[in-house]
């Protein structure tokens, strides 16, 4: 018997990128949904997270939309063992399902989502918290999250230069040549600070397994700097984020749920939703140094897998 999961589509990576899907689509996607769950529209459950104590970092998303009529759950997995085994560290699927009849839609590349959604959130931050003539931005963390983040912000702001620091030089160089392809000058950097003490914008995508150990000090960072936190700000030091004059996270009910706080809640100025919404401001000053510290929304993940699927339809490319 032929049923409907028996011809789910599956939304490759190459697919994916095949639907050019550019930065302000992402922007206004995650808005668009983030302003739907103030209006009772859109629901999403916080993040589950399961650490088996052997270094994997396992995390699950759901969340719903009224339009598109849309279910998305994301799996991940991330180990570091995995290369070892010549595999990505992280790797995760979203399963999308028609939010009235929860009948199976799709399956789409986790990676391309998480990419694409934790470069996205940063943006929509960004827009609001980062100086609009930021020229530099630093890159603690070179992978696939650093790339990500180069292409919305490179969009976004009139870039001029890149630094970057990583563990190998690898990725470092692989997204050096990424920013000169752009036109930008890309400076490597040996230390840390370094990287970041002249920066614009600073971005930190530091791998959460295993457990990173804080080496950033926010008191290296100059007036009107804007930084976002892709790592749980793990990597910097609790006792320097009184340096920054306003910080902002991803989701305030969804912290409340969590163990350990990624900023101590009286320097958190509001969430995401507070600041699209409105209701939490924004940059106040020139020489503010702000900060956008994430775990990750629902939301954002929705946002992506649902603009892919809905643009993939839109070109023929799904059965009916």
């Amino acid at each position: 018997m032929t049923t409907q999961a028996d011809k789910l589509p599956y939304l490759s990576s190459e697919f994916l990128e095949s639907l050019t899907i550019s930065t302000s689509d992402v922007v206004d996607e995650i808005e668009r949904q983030i302003i739907g769950q103030r209006r009772g529209e859109v629901w999403c459950a916080p993040k589950a997270v399961v650490l088996p104590g052997d270094d994997r970092y396992i995390m699950a998303t759901l969340g719903v939309a009224t339009e598109p009529r849309l279910l998305a759950t994301k799996s991940l997995v991330v180990n570091p063992r995995n290369p070892a085994r010549g595999l990505a560290t992280l790797n995760s699927l979203v399963t999308l399902l028609d939010g009235e009849t929860g009948l199976p839609l799709a399956v789409v590349d986790g990676n391309w989502v998480t990419a694409k959604r934790t470069a996205g959130l940063s943006a929509v931050a960004a827009k609001r918290l980062a100086r609009s003539d930021s020229a530099c931005v630093a890159f603690i963390g070179c992978g696939v999250q650093a790339r990500g983040h180069l292409e919305v912000l490179a969009d976004l702001f009139p870039l001029q230069e890149i630094r970057a620091f990583g563990r190998g030089t690898g990725n470092r160089d692989a997204l050096c040549s990424m920013a000169e392809a752009r036109g930008l000058t890309a400076l490597p950097s040996d230390t840390a600070k370094a990287a970041v003490e002249s920066a614009d914008i600073v971005v930190t995508t530091v791998t959460l397994v295993p457990e990173p150990v804080a080496f950033l000090d926010a008191r290296w960072l100059k007036a009107g700097v804007f930084a976002t936190m892709t790592d749980l700000a793990l990597p910097w030091f609790p006792e320097t984020m009184v340096s920054f004059d306003r910080i902002v996270i991803d989701d305030l009910a969804q912290e409340a749920q969590m163990s350990k706080p990624m900023v101590r809640p009286e320097l958190v100025a509001g969430d995401l939703t507070g600041l699209v919404g409105g209701g939490v401001p924004g940059r106040q000053s020139e020489n503010q140094r702000t900060a956008f510290a994430f775990r990750g929304m629902a939301v954002g993940d929705l946002a992506i897998a649902g603009l892919a699927f809905v643009r993939a339809k839109a070109i023929g490319a799904l059965d009916e």
